[in-house]
């Protein structure tokens, strides 16, 4: 082979290692960047606490890397979130609650709200899911009412006010084991092993990618897609609920405004990792990625002491420019 031949493969075998892992480099240049300007950043709590930040969006992302890659949207999961925490919380007040929801209620199993969480959640996300399926509404119209409506249940059975004091099993579920691990990591890493499992290893996986990639042809090849449009809004609002129960166990209490705007950053973090809003195209260790490319930016911005308003500027920013190279990047296979 000349010596030609072998630069030009070179040079593509480059371009594709780029496309692919751009993003992974991109995390590496903001760690080392800002090791450099705080070393603090490195230390073994800031790393776990990095990883802890990014873990309830992060969740919420796994679930929206199956829709966008079936080439839809949600923006309701924050407000899913919201409802199915207020009602976990409700379920899972400790018997010393000054305020009890069900004040005749003695305490409750965990395994009841956490699972009164996740259903409430699936449901959410399965309505919205058939709206879409059988109506042909647009994801965007159809969640944008479940964000209303969801929001509007969790103000309406909270009576606006938040509901706290959860038993300890809860709020272990925010704190650590060993005394260092985060236990709301190792929820989040579940959830990645078990959407990637879906996502790669299974028939609905494979549907997820066929239908966002040409829905037409989907339909031909013997695909349910009103089936599949359901179970994938479903999961999404069930991850949701599951980000409900993290972000009750850290924060001890749920109020019905909590998770305000969480979608736009789920959103984001499963952009920014590549999932293509043109549908067919994403992975789950991308979502995983690019939450914490957002958690690290989050993070080292605030240890150098930037501002949190231009932290949403430059946030806002590096989710135009990964739009932007999704575009270019797709328009160039087309």
């Amino acid at each position: 082979m000349t010596a030609t031949g072998s630069s030009v493969i070179n040079k593509i075998d480059f371009k594709q290692i780029l496309q692919k892992y751009g993003i992974v480099f991109v995390l590496i240049l903001m760690i080392v960047g800002i090791s450099i300007a705080e070393p603090a950043f490195l230390s073994r709590s800031n790393i776990f606490n990095v990883l802890t930040q990014s873990s309830i969006f992060g969740i919420m992302a796994l679930g929206l890397t199956f829709v966008i890659i079936s080439k839809g949207i949600d923006l309701s999961v924050g407000s899913i979130l919201a409802l199915s925490g207020v009602v976990l919380a409700s379920l899972g007040q400790a018997a010393s609650a000054t305020s009890k929801y069900f004040p005749n209620m003695g305490e409750l199993p965990v395994f009841i709200p956490i699972l009164a969480a996740l259903s409430i959640g699936a449901l959410c996300g399965g309505i919205s899911g058939a709206l879409i399926a059988k109506t042909k509404i647009p994801a965007f119209i159809a969640t944008l009412g479940m964000m209303t409506i969801a929001r509007g249940m969790a103000l309406i059975y909270s009576d606006g006010r938040p509901i706290s004091t959860l038993v300890p099993s809860l709020t272990a579920l925010g704190g650590k084991i060993f005394g260092f691990i985060p236990v709301p990591v190792i929820i989040f890493f579940i959830a990645i092993g078990i959407s990637s499992v879906l996502l790669q290893m299974t028939k609905f996986g494979k549907n997820v990618y066929a239908i966002g990639g040409n829905i037409t042809a989907a339909e031909v090849s013997g695909v349910n897609v009103s089936k599949n449009l359901i179970l994938i809004y479903a999961y999404s609002g069930l991850l949701a609920g599951l980000a409900a129960v993290v972000f009750a166990g850290r924060v001890g209490s749920v109020h019905p405004g909590a998770a305000t705007g969480y979608e736009l950053t789920a959103i984001a973090a499963t952009t920014i990792g590549g999932t293509s809003h043109a549908g067919g195209i994403g992975t789950i260790w991308g979502a995983f990625v690019g939450a914490l490319v957002l958690a690290v930016m989050r993070n080292g911005l605030t240890l150098i002491g930037v501002d949190a308003y231009w932290q949403q500027i430059t946030e806002g920013v590096i989710i135009i420019v990964a739009v932007v190279i999704d575009m270019r990047k797709n328009a160039k296979k087309d």
